[in-house]
């Protein structure tokens, strides 16, 4: 009698443990910018609209670092992103190839104005976004990001190393 309770207190048990809630993972958590990239993080600041909007972003400094920029990324923080600067101004196109999230891509002219907003670029599409106009760098951040914040063409983007506004 001992043993078939013990059998049958432990087939409990083991049921009762088999139907508990189980763990889940924790969800995504969005992309936290660091050095763990190895790319140098600035603040950068948008100023659109009579409002300031700032960012912490990592600066994609190399030809490499660009062309990976935030591929493979699953999440953004909202006020995270990513600045492409160039060395001189330049007419500059990306694609999304392995990007995994939509992204705003704000392109900046060399006087710290914003020349063009491309919204919420589709994820892994190899059409290019670009414009034709020269511009001194590239600003990612989450798509719909600059619709939410009220960020325009026009607006300005500073950040350390990067353009001074015109006065």
């Amino acid at each position: 009698m001992k043993i078939s309770c013990f059998l049958m207190t432990s087939a409990c048990a083991a049921f009762l443990l088999g139907c508990r809630a189980q763990p889940q993972s924790p969800p995504a958590q969005p992309h936290r910018i660091s050095s763990q990239l190895g790319l140098q993080v600035v603040p950068l600041q948008v100023r659109s609209g009579g409002r300031t909007h700032d960012f912490k972003v990592e600066v994609a400094a190399t030809e490499e670092q660009q062309a990976t920029g935030l591929m493979f990324i699953e999440s953004l923080a909202p006020n995270e992103g990513m600045i492409f600067p160039f060395p001189t101004p330049r007419p500059a196109s990306f694609w999304m190839k392995n990007t995994m999230i939509p992204l705003d891509m704000i392109f900046v002219r060399e006087d710290c104005t914003i020349a063009k907003i491309a919204v919420n670029t589709k994820p892994e599409s190899l059409e290019p976004v670009g414009t034709e106009e020269p511009v001194e760098a590239v600003f990612e951040i989450a798509g719909g990001r600059s619709g939410e914040l009220g960020i325009r063409e026009g607006g300005c983007v500073t950040w350390p190393g990067g353009p001074a506004p015109r006065t």
